[in-house]
Order: structure tokens, then C-alpha cells, then sequence
């Protein structure tokens, strides 16, 4: 089996030197770390790393026998190097004193050693010897060997000889970079510096440590004229900080120096709408200064008449470039006109919203893309029961009456109910107030902001493995296996469907889901596009279509599915919330924020996508405020299992918590202990929760 002997100055090094002269890969070789590298102390002391290594697999070497005979001797070399036989390199070599029968030296002295102008002397006795500790830095020889013991006995018969490294320099290190922009030019520095030693006096004694005295200077070599040449090798010529750059020359620590700086440019404004009349409705249940709720004011719904300017769209502002360093303009970012989608009752005339029809204007806009309408209203006079029936209207209802046992109300308006509701679901695309109790019913406010965001998630985790499979594709067109198939006359589904088996298990799973959600809630999507894009999925990866797919078309939907995506993440304008007085048993479902300003929460599932409000009690269930939660009171006596909870960067307040109340912030659980009160809880830097 073929042996080899590598050295390096680092285990690490050894083996990747040994690799590259075995041409072998690490799992290919046995390692025997003969010895391990020790850095030693400037230079005094520092060995290299040995290892053998020795194919597993390899037939006998060719080689002469000569090769590892070879090896062993490089590595006894290396054991020889690190015996100073001669001065080493910058080190001061001292030679001992010996004071033999010195008459000058007082009896008193015998059995003692010390130092003296720089020297080692020593004074024997019949009956003791002195002993000496070597200190770092230093090599003690004593008749021509080192002495690898911390401490060891002399006397005047040794030969004694001191090495130490008398000066070490480091020279100064400096550098300019530019920022990715160019709007920064930094000078980083590391000022260099002198060290001078020298063996430190000893008082004499039996026992003595010889050391070293250190003197350190600091040495920042750096010009002025060298930095402005450089700026000039770079090409920075704007925004000069001259102090900035005398600072950096003068330093004695190392450090980072802004020596020119550009001028970031100045944003512009994206399109808007300058809104003429008031179009939110006043969020329902809304509390005075003595705590009262006024319900019969408690939701206003502005209209507007046939022919009324909503509102002017403004186009956008564009921003003022900066300039770089280096002279360059910095372009603003760029600003985009915001896309007007007008649906019902709405027209835009120039650039003026005009009603066509009265009735309640809505203007719902998410990032770029504003949609506006006219809504009409529906007003119920006496309960929803089964006389009357369901009802779905595409607008805004007002319920004068209350929502009895297994009715259902879906609007794409606001829904109001003056009453209570039981055993009943109320469904909106916007958003719910109701006066009276909810008992053993389902909420749910923003029905379409709600799919969005899921469906939103869920097509930017196609859309990644998507980009990966088109490019495994393109780099299959370019193989002779490829040119030599029918894929691009037949189109390539069938590769598709082999990708999907290989490469891509994941996809189908979340493909299939999507299906499920668009068909549960097409009806609650007001653009059409999250369908299309589900029937194309469909298509292309669920099933087998007599549409040819090519690269353009999968192109095409990756697109597509990429803004879909993005637009998903942006909030709406303005968002759903939900009012109640209280509820029990039942499930609160809203895209903003929820407020239960009655009595309170009782065996309640509530999940708000902005901030929960409770004013009064909750007990049982289980509260979730993905913009954090305030609650007045938390949990029972009779220990009933309550749950609040929040994401890992919200907060949870509290006036007053139960024993046992189980508080969630993120994944993140604990369970309270007593009763307490005033609770602000929140995750610290070690996912840990604290309480203020």
C-alpha cells in the first residue's frame, strides 16, 4: 500500500498537501496525525504539523523504495528544525556568567542565580544549586540543549545561553473600498507597531523567573499623499472628507474612516388618489369617554350621488438622481402610475373618478393597483330567518333584526346586524359589526384578503422550484438526448411529468393544494386571475392536456405566478375588521384587525390578521392577533384551558391573568404559574419569554 510522510504548518494543511501529491480524495486514504503543530511563542517553540497517509485502495507504488525512505527523513528533518543548533533568525542570543572565584561576589550570594545588565549569573554553593523558570518568549540552552522543562537546575559548570526575539515589527495595513453604490469610500486601517524586549532585571535568589520586558510603539506609516493617490487610482473625485482622512493618519487603533462620500438620490411618489369625499365607513362600536357604546351611531356609511368626483389620480413624481464617488449619477428609484380597475357605478373620466351611480363608494387598493366601485346597499328590515332565507348580496346589508339559527349572510360589502346572531355565518369581503351577542356562530371578515394571502404562499413555493425546473429544462435542450426525442414537437409534458417523479416530489403536493383552496373560494375572488393560473397548473402538472406546453408557456405562468405572488404579500387598503359586542362559542375569522369591546370572548376560537382588542374577559379558547393582542382580563379560576397568542416579533398585554393561562408567542409556550396582572410578554434575543 502506497505511504506517504506531509508536512504543513496546520493539521488541515498536512492532509490537503498529502492529497494533492497522492492525487487522491480524503475518503480514498488512511490518516496517522504523527504529530500535531504547536505556534509556539514568536517563533520560540513552533512545529510543524506531520501526518502519514496511506491509500486504502491503491496498488503498490511503482514508485523506488527511496520514496519513503525520503518521507522519513523530511520528517526527522522537521524534528531537527525545531532544535535551535544555531542563532535563530532575529533572536538575541545571552550567554550566562559563570562566577567562578569571582572575590568580589560575597559569600552570601552562593546557591543564588539573577540577572544582571541583561545577563544570567550564577553562584554555586557545596550544598544547594539555584533553579531557574524559563518564561514565555524566551529558549534556555544549556550545554547545547534546549531545555524543554519549564524549570531547571544550573550551576557554573553549565553552558548557558538565553534566546530571545529582542524586536518584532508590524508594518502598517490600510485599504480603500468602495461600496457596492459607489456612494462610500472607506478607509479601513491597522496601524502598525514595534516591539522591543529585553530580559528583565532579577534580584538574585535561589529561585529565580527569568522574563522578558516588552516595550510596544505604535507606527501608523500612513501619508496623506498615499490615500489621495489611491482615491485617484480609484477614481473618486466627488465628496472629498478630508478630516476624515488626517484622522485615519493619525491613528493608533485600528479603525473604518468615511474619507468621501456621494449623494444618495432623492425618491419620487408613486401614483395616487387624491380622495374628494369620505369613503371608510366609521368602524362600528366605537366607545365614548366615559366607556359607553352609542349603538345607534355606531356605523355610518358615506354615499354619494350620480355624477360626484371621488377623487383625481395623480401620476407619479419621478426622484432626483444622486451622484457616486467616482462622479456617476445614481438614478432614483423608479416610480410606477398606479393601474385604476373601475368596476360598477365608477368611470374614469381624464384623470377623475366619476360616480355614474349613488350609492357608497369603495376604493380598495393594494400596492400599484387601486380598484374602484360604487356599492350598493341592501337593508333587511326584520330578522334573516327561513322565512325570509339566505343572504348573498354584492354590496353592503344592513340587518335591522338579528341572524337567526342556521342562517347565512355573505356580502361583498360591510355587514351590519342591529341584533344578535345564533348558530348563524356571516361571510364579507369587507367588514362585520354586530350590536348584540354571538352565540355558536362563524365570522369571517376579508374573505378575499384571506385567500389571497394563502394562495399567495402557496404559489411562491411553486413559483422557486418552477424558475429550478425551467432551468433543468433548458439545459436538457441543449443535449443530444433531447434533440434526439419528440419533446419539442409534442411539447414537453411528458418531461415535465418525469421531472415531477425525479427532481421536483415536492411540487404536486402544493399544486394539488392550490386547486382545492381556488375551488373553495373562487367565489370570494374578485380578480380572476389566481383561477387562471390554477386552471393552467392544472394543465400542465395534474393532468394530461391536449394543449402542447412549451417553454414559452411555462415561462408565461412562472411570470405570472412570481406577481401573483409578489402582490400577495402587499397590505390592502383599507383592510377588514371586525366589531362585536361579545360571543360565545364561536369562531372569529378576520384579514385586520378584531375588536370585542362588550362583555368579552367565552369558548372562542378569534384569529385576527391585524391587532385583537378585548375589553373585557376571556375565558376558554384559544385568541390569536397577528399585530399583537390587548386584553383586559385572561383566563379563569376554575382553570379552563386559555390560550393567547402571538408571532415571535408581537407582544401580548395583559390587566389581568388567571393561573394557568397559557401564553404562545411564536413557538415559544409558557403556562402562568399565579395570577398576575399588568403583563406585557415578549420574546428577548434568546427566544425566551419575558414579561415587562
Amino acid at each position: 500500500m502506497q505511504s506517504i510522510i506531509s508536512k504543513g504548518k496546520t493539521v488541515e494543511e498536512a492532509i490537503y498537501l498529502g492529497l494533492d501529491q497522492l492525487d487522491a480524495k480524503k475518503s480514498e486514504v488512511d490518516i496517522e496525525i504523527i504529530q500535531q503543530e504547536k505556534q509556539g511563542f514568536i517563533g520560540v517553540g513552533k512545529r510543524q504539523a506531520i501526518v502519514k497517509m496511506t491509500l486504502t485502495n491503491a496498488q503498490e507504488s511503482t514508485q523506488p523504495s527511496s520514496t519513503t525512505s525520503r518521507s522519513t527523513i523530511d520528517a526527522i528533518e522537521t524534528y531537527l528544525d525545531d532544535m535551535p543548533a544555531s542563532n535563530p533568525k532575529n533572536e538575541t542570543k545571552i550567554e550566562a556568567v559563570v562566577t567562578e572565584n569571582d572575590e568580589e561576589i560575597s559569600d552570601k550570594l552562593a546557591g543564588m542565580a539573577w540577572v544582571t545588565e541583561g545577563k544570567l549569573v550564577v553562584k554555586d554553593s557545596p550544598t544547594q544549586l539555584p533553579t531557574v523558570t524559563i518564561g514565555e518568549g524566551i529558549q534556555l540552552i544549556k550545554n547545547n540543549q534546549p531545555v524543554k522543562q519549564k524549570s531547571t537546575v544550573i550551576s557554573e559548570k553549565d553552558h548557558l545561553e538565553v534566546y530571545f526575539e529582542p524586536t518584532s515589527e508590524a508594518v502598517t495595513k490600510w485599504k480603500v473600498t468602495l461600496d457596492s453604490s459607489k456612494l462610500n469610500a472607506v478607509l479601513s486601517i491597522e496601524p502598525g507597531y514595534r516591539i522591543t524586549r529585553t530580559l528583565e532585571e532579577v534580584e538574585p535568589s535561589d529561585h529565580i523567573e527569568l522574563t522578558l520586558i516588552e516595550n510596544m510603539e505604535n507606527l501608523n506609516t500612513l501619508q496623506y499623499k498615499d490615500v489621495l493617490a489611491k482615491l485617484e487610482e480609484l477614481r473618486v473625485v466627488y465628496g472629498f472628507n478630508h478630516s476624515s482622512i488626517v484622522e485615519a493618519a493619525n491613528a493608533t487603533e485600528p479603525g473604518d474612516y468615511t474619507i468621501a462620500t456621494g449623494k444618495n438620490p432623492e425618491p419620487g411618489k408613486n401614483g395616487w388618489i387624491e380622495l374628494k369625499v369620505e369613503i371608510n365607513p366609521m368602524n362600528g362600536l366605537v366607545e365614548d369617554q366615559s366607556g359607553n357604546v352609542n349603538f345607534r351611531d355606531s356605523k355610518h356609511i358615506p354615499t354619494v350621488e350620480k355624477g360626484s368626483i371621488i377623487g383625481i389620480i395623480h401620476p407619479p413624481l419621478p426622484g432626483t438622481p444622486g451622484v457616486t464617488v467616482t462622479n456617476e449619477p445614481l438614478l432614483a428609484k423608479q416610480t410606477h402610475p398606479l393601474k385604476v380597475v373601475a368596476g360598477k357605478g365608477m368611470e374614469v373620466v381624464d384623470d377623475k373618478l366619476v360616480a355614474t351611480e349613488s350609492g357608497r363608494p369603495s376604493v380598495e387598493q393594494r400596492g400599484q393597483l387601486a380598484k374602484v366601485k360604487i356599492v350598493p346597499k341592501l337593508i333587511h328590515q326584520d330578522n334573516v330567518s327561513i322565512a325570509t332565507g339566505n343572504i348573498r348580496f354584492h354590496g353592503d346589508v344592513e340587518i335591522l333584526g338579528e341572524v337567526e339559527e342556521n342562517m347565512l349572510v355573505e356580502a361583498e360589502g360591510d355587514i351590519i346586524v342591529h341584533k344578535s346572531a345564533s348558530i348563524a355565518t356571516l361571510t364579507t369581503l369587507k367588514s362585520i359589526v354586530v350590536k348584540g351577542n354571538v352565540v355558536n356562530s362563524d365570522l369571517a371578515a376579508g374573505k378575499n384578503n384571506m385567500l389571497i394571502v394563502e394562495l399567495g404562499h402557496l404559489l411562491g413555493i411553486m413559483n422557486s422550484q418552477l424558475e429550478q425546473m425551467i432551468s433543468v429544462i433548458k439545459q436538457l435542450m441543449n443535449s443530444p438526448a433531447f434533440k434526439s426525442t419528440d419533446f419539442s414537437i409534442s411539447g414537453l409534458q411528458p418531461l415535465i411529468m418525469i421531472l415531477l417523479e425525479k427532481r421536483f416530489k415536492n411540487f404536486l403536493p402544493y399544486a394539488k393544494n392550490y386547486q382545492e383552496v381556488v375551488e373553495k373560494g373562487q367565489d370570494y375572488l374578485e380578480d380572476k386571475e389566481w383561477v387562471q393560473v390554477g386552471l393552467s397548473i392544472k394543465q400542465i402538472f395534474l393532468s394530461l392536456s391536449n394543449q402542447v406546453t412549451t417553454l414559452d408557456r411555462l415561462n408565461n405562468l412562472q411570470k405570472t405566478m412570481k406577481e401573483l405572488a409578489d402582490l400577495s404579500q402587499l397590505p390592502v387598503e383599507p383592510n377588514a375588521y371586525i366589531t362585536i359586542s361579545d360571543t360565545i362559542n364561536s369562531k372569529l375569522y378576520c384579514s385586520g384587525d378584531i375588536s370585542i369591546i362588550g362583555k368579552g370572548c367565552i369558548s372562542s376560537k378569534v384569529h385576527a390578521g391585524g391587532k385583537l382588542q378585548v375589553k373585557g374577559v376571556v375565558r376558554g379558547g384559544e385568541v390569536y392577533g397577528r399585530l399583537g393582542v390587548t386584553i383586559n382580563e385572561v383566563g379563569a379560576i376554575s382553570g379552563v384551558k386559555t390560550i393567547v397568542a402571538v408571532p415571535k416579533d408581537q407582544t401580548i398585554q395583559i390587566k389581568k391573568a388567571f393561573e394557568g393561562t397559557i401564553l404562545k408567542i411564536g413557538n415559544i409556550t409558557t403556562i402562568l404559574k399565579d395570577d398576575r396582572k399588568h403583563i406585557l410578554a415578549r420574546l428577548d434575543d434568546n427566544d425566551a419569554i419575558i414579561f415587562q
